[in-house]
């Protein structure tokens, strides 16, 4: 793909270019990098890297390739100031034009050609910042991209859209206004007008679905992408102060959902699911509206539960009572933990494991710390088989009342 395909990289080598005012031979690769080339001015012999030789001297410099004659460079001196009109040639032709002021910087029109004539970039500058609509174009002359560029300051752009080779609209991002005029309407496309939200069909270069958004005001509120098999792959929607993230499998099976409360410029997660490839939940997990761990479901593929935990409490005294299930349903585990952090759990209380028929096979007790202090175990009749009590260094001996 050429340079100027690319407006954001065109755009640098355009300043770099204007910057260093340095021979040609850096801006045309490693092998042009190795020819001379020769500069005159009103018919005298000028070096653009010696200031020395243009001093005073005003008028239309020209820089040819020292081997072929080929002319790669023409740029404008005003009294010994690099200032006004710059034209670079590949192969005889014209390749890229732009002005520039006294410091400079670009300031004006820019334009880059095809080797056919065609333009392939139009841009305006002021001091070296793009402003307003730049525009670049296909070889064939279609419309690519549109990037609009506030008047004042040096940020980045506000709005843009992209179209395919066919003329269809690829990507498209909406500004707090409409701004992309004449080139594409984002009144209507963003949602601007009274007719509510919009509905738009983006496409890649074959001409395939890829997504289907709308605008509301210039937000978007809703953003559904596709596999090739035109199966939705991902649905993103916000509606009041909620927002909704899905994600599909090719065969278009949901296999997680996350549910967003919108609070002024942050989202906190409420809610997130994940399900099979048959689409039956297999976790379910809830935090408070302050974004605190609520509850956390996890089920078995034939749909029992196979473990839950559920959240209490604030701040260092919050603590999580978790219970794990055999795939029949039979409870097989359960103790408490505090949970001061959301990745940090420490044992308290009375841990139990239970058999599959319901029988209490192990019990743990931990202090305040999270030290095991006593450990005893029972055989599937519920006989005692151990009673130990567990001292800090891991020793134990057997517990004596």
């Amino acid at each position: 793909m050429p340079f100027f395909a690319e407006p954001h990289l065109a755009a640098r080598i355009f300043r770099l270019t204007l910057t260093t005012l340095v021979p040609l031979p850096l801006f045309f690769g490693a092998s042009a990098a190795q020819a001379v080339q020769v500069c005159e001015l009103n018919g005298q012999s000028v070096s653009p890297s010696n200031g020395s030789t243009t001093a005073g001297k005003t008028g239309l410099m020209h820089c040819k390739d020292g081997a072929t004659g080929e002319l790669q460079r023409e740029q404008q001196v005003q009294n010994g100031v690099f200032m006004g009109l710059v034209r670079f040639y590949e192969k005889g032709k014209l390749a890229r034009e732009h002005t520039i002021n006294a410091k400079g910087n670009m300031q004006g029109r820019a334009r880059e050609f095809s080797p056919a004539g065609q333009v392939l970039r139009e841009a305006v500058y002021d001091d070296g910042q793009e402003r307003g609509l730049v525009r670049s174009f296909y070889p064939g002359g279609q419309l690519r991209r549109a990037t609009f560029y506030p008047d004042t300051g040096a940020g980045p752009e506000r709005a843009f859209v992209e179209f395919t080779e066919r003329g269809q609209m690829s990507m498209l991002r909406c500004g707090e206004a409409p701004v992309l005029a004449p080139v594409a309407d984002d009144a209507k496309l963003c949602g601007f007008t009274n007719s509510g939200a919009s509905q738009l069909d983006l496409f890649d270069a074959r001409g395939t679905l890829r997504s289907r958004v709308s605008y509301l005001a210039g937000k978007r509120i809703r953003s559904q992408e596709f596999y090739d098999n035109g199966k939705p792959s991902t649905l993103d929607e916000t509606i009041g102060n909620q927002r909704t993230e899905r994600s599909f499998s090719s065969e278009g099976v949901k296999r997680r959902e996350t549910v967003w409360l919108l609070v002024e410029r942050t989202a906190i997660r409420q809610r997130e699911q994940e399900f099979s490839e048959k689409g039956g939940v297999v976790r379910d997990q809830r935090w408070t509206p302050a974004g605190e761990p609520l509850r956390d479901d996890s089920f078995y593929l034939n749909g029992q539960p196979r473990s839950k935990a559920v959240y209490s409490g604030t701040g260092t005294a919050r603590t999580v009572e978790v219970t794990e299930f055999y795939d029949s349903g039979q409870r097989a585990a359960q103790g408490r933990y505090l949970a001061p952090g959301r990745n940090r759990q420490v044992p308290i209380g009375t841990h139990q494991r239970f058999s599959e028929k319901g029988t209490l096979l192990a019990e743990s007790n931990f202090d305040a710390k999270g030290r095991v202090t006593r450990e005893r175990a029972w055989d599937e009749n519920g006989d005692l088989q151990r009673d130990d009590e567990v001292f800090e260094d891991g020793s134990r001996k057997a517990f004596t009342q």
